[in-house]
């Protein structure tokens, strides 16, 4: 072909077309994604409008290639009008504008349109990705995927624009194969891309009308992953014609020309490349042989062959013995439930078959990923659970402990009785002290089947689908939600030690028949096998502490125990017995109250003191003997009193006879019993013409004067 301006020219306008075609296809699913609220028709424009910008280069670079063309063609013109020496002077190159416009172009506008473009699918792609992410997040506020309503059309738009397309990509790529429009290959590569991105849309909403949510938006996030792909391909393009050796005369090829995409833009490359490749293994030319070309003859009617042998054995289903399948029509069930036998159904995609294992056991746990428990299970107070503990009721405060803290805090402190003595708090439940909560860390696991006759309750209950990031399917979550929230109850109202120390029902037994009634009122259509606790403890903190409360509870007890005693004993030396004297304690009190009432004389007080005197009395205590030492005493005081008025009395008649003399001779009596004890004597006071003193002075012997003999010289 001639490479003139009119062979550019037709490039220019083959890349308008595609420009406007490119722009079309894209407004179409940007404006009906955002009118219908189609989230993959929005994510669908966004690597169709991103190649509008391979098409503008294109037109561009052509027009520009044209420019250059008719550049040379008036140079060649010139030259041959003026001359040999005019032709030497134009040789210079200086009036060559067009020419160096265009080496600019191809060494700066096609690698930054290149950059552009795929810095806006790595923009694109990556906000789709993390739009996905945030969609996950409840915490959140973002816009949520959405499908559109009108399956229909949306399918006729997506096959139609894939199919104008294609077959646009496929003119492209046609032209391209001429050197002088190599450059095209970029243009029908993402041509051929939109109708990738078309047809894959077409395909999850196909999956629509079977009731299948789940492939269009899987499709979405490949469109995102696809966008990353081409804009990488783009980049890594980029970085290797830096270092491509440049030859002479040769057109750059664009960092956007895809060679993944041009493949599927030009498939016929490809039956070639395995043509080659063939001859090649073989070692002649075989393709040219009459068996290979007989089977390229045949090679259609093998694929409907194949294609009708597939339809019909997808009418054929083997239920295996222990499994039960249904028929789906339109994810409706339909027909009975099959069990170890071969039915027949409609071919794919008129009805499917579900099958499910109703032998088989499955386990779900409940509280995590269990741990790993060997032959001995050691309480680590560092070995910290991943899983989130129960709530269990804490055992209650002991009786007395309880009443004691009801005391202080319903009554003032000068008011509380004696702990001895029962109270009326303890009668009222408002008093009482508030069960508080403890912590109980557990591995369940939950082991359930399928039962008979429950395979139409089981898949209606819940999808199969499985959410992402997530290891159980959305039937297993629900069942593990119901189940949880059971076990949550169920060990709610139960003490810390009715879940470690069980008295009646075993535990798991408890949790299996409650589990099992909240599954048949959810009609689920599973039987509950066993619940599994292979862990069962408090708290990693709670090592220490749980030895320091049965130690504490011990402890306490002992203490309890050691004050009856001591109180009893105490009750037993003062009355003799520590039950009678609670009796007289008790009397006492109402003995108080009565006397506060009627008075100290009242007839009934004074029988009352008298009854609770003759009863401490007679009791064989410490009371009952000071009771009678005191008795004693008073005998004694009494009796010394009468001694002492009886022998005045008796003197009364030496006083009548002699009152002087008596009186003189009781004075001396006093002072001889006085002046006994005295060494130095004194008489004041005297009379002296009555006073006869008659003294006699002696003096020691000097033989026992011991000085005299130590003092003597001799």
């Amino acid at each position: 072909m001639r490479t003139d301006h009119l062979a550019y020219q037709q490039a220019t306008r083959v890349a308008g077309m595609g420009f406007l075609l490119q722009l079309a296809i894209g407004l179409v699913l940007l404006i009906y994604g955002f009118v219908f609220q189609d989230s993959t028709f929005v994510i669908a424009s966004e690597p169709v409008l991103a190649g509008v910008l391979v098409w503008v280069s294109l037109m561009v670079i052509f027009h520009q290639h044209r420019l250059e063309r008719l550049e040379a063609l008036e140079r060649d013109d010139l030259a041959s009008e003026r001359g040999v020496e005019a032709a030497g002077i134009f040789e210079e190159g200086e009036t060559d504008v067009a020419a160096r416009r265009l080496r600019l172009m191809h060494t700066w506008l096609m690698p930054t349109a290149s950059l552009l473009v795929a810095g806006l699918l790595i923009l694109f792609g990556w906000r789709t990705l993390l739009w996905f992410r945030n969609l996950e997040n409840p915490e959140l506020q973002v816009t949520p995927f959405t499908v559109g309503a009108h399956a229909g059309w949306q399918l006729a738009i997506t096959l139609g624009l894939a199919l104008v397309a294609f077959i646009f990509s496929r003119f492209v790529a046609g032209m391209a194969a001429n050197p002088v429009w190599a450059n095209l290959r970029g243009g029908a590569g993402h041509m051929v891309g939109n109708a990738l991105v078309l047809l894959a849309v077409a395909v999850g909403i196909a999956f629509q009308f079977f009731e299948n949510p789940g492939v269009i938006r899987g499709i979405a996030i490949g469109l995102a992953v696809y966008m990353l792909l081409v804009a990488a391909e783009i980049v890594l393009n980029f970085i290797l014609n830096l270092y491509r050796p440049r030859r002479p005369g040769e057109v750059p090829r664009p960092p956007f020309d895809s060679r993944i995409l041009s493949l599927f833009a030009a498939p016929d490359s490809i039956v070639r490349s395995i043509n080659e490749a063939v001859n090649y293994q073989f070692g002649f030319d075989i393709t040219s042989s009459w068996g290979y070309q007989l089977l390229l003859r045949s090679f259609t009617w093998l694929i409907v062959f194949g294609l009708v042998v597939l339809v019909a054995l997808s009418s054929i289903v083997v239920v295996e013995p222990g499994s039960q399948a249904v028929r789906l029509r339109g994810g409706r069930i339909v027909g009975d439930v099959h069990s170890g036998s071969v039915f027949l159904k409609l071919p794919w995609p008129f009805e499917t078959a579900t099958s499910v294992d109703t032998a088989r056991i499955r386990e779900i746990s409940l509280n995590g990923t269990p741990r790993d428990i060997g032959e001995v299970f050691l309480w680590d107070p560092n070995d910290e659970s991943p899983n989130d503990p129960f709530l269990v009721a804490a055992d209650p405060l002991p009786e007395t402990i309880t009443r004691t803290v009801d005391r202080l805090v319903t009554q003032p402190e000068e008011a509380i009785q004696d702990p001895l003595l029962p109270d009326e708090a303890d009668e009222n439940p408002d008093r009482q002290v508030s069960n508080q909560f403890a912590l109980i860390d557990a591995d369940l696991i939950l082991r359930y089947r399928v039962r008979d006759g429950g395979l139409v309750d089981y898949i209606t209950f819940c999808s199969d689908s499985r959410p992402r990031r997530s290891t159980f399917n959305t039937r297993e979550l629900a069942l593990k939600e119901i189940a949880l929230r059971v076990v949550t109850q169920t060990l709610s109202t139960l003490t810390l030690e009715e879940v470690l120390s069980p008295r009646g029902p075993a535990l798991p037994s408890t949790l299996r028949t409650r589990i099992q009634e909240a599954f048949d009122q959810a009609s689920t259509g599973v039987e509950v096998v066993s619940v599994g606790i292979p862990a069962l403890r408090p708290p990693h903190q709670a090592v220490a502490m749980f030895e320091e409360l049965s130690i504490d509870m011990q402890n306490t007890q002992k203490t309890l125990e050691e004050a009856r005693r001591r109180a009893d004993s105490s009750l037993a030396a003062l009355v003799g017995d520590a039950e009678l004297a609670r009796e007289v304690v008790v009397e006492i009190r109402e003995y108080l109250d009565l006397e506060q009432e009627k008075g100290r004389d009242d007839p009934e007080v004074v029988g009352k003191r008298i009854d609770i005197q003759n009863q401490l009395r007679d009791s064989q205590g410490m009371i009952a003997s000071f009771i009678a030492a005191a008795r004693s005493l008073r005998w004694q005081i009494h009796m010394d009193a009468r001694q002492t008025a009886a022998e005045v009395l008796g003197e009364v008649g030496s006083y009548d006879a002699a009152p002087e003399l008596y009186r003189e001779r009781r004075i001396m009596e006093v002072l001889r019993k006085s002046l006994q004890g005295v060494r130095a004597k004194y008489v004041l006071g005297v009379d002296p013409s009555r006073t006869d003193l008659d003294f006699e002075m002696q003096e020691p012997s000097e033989g026992l004067n011991l000085r005299e003999y130590m003092e003597d010289s001799e």
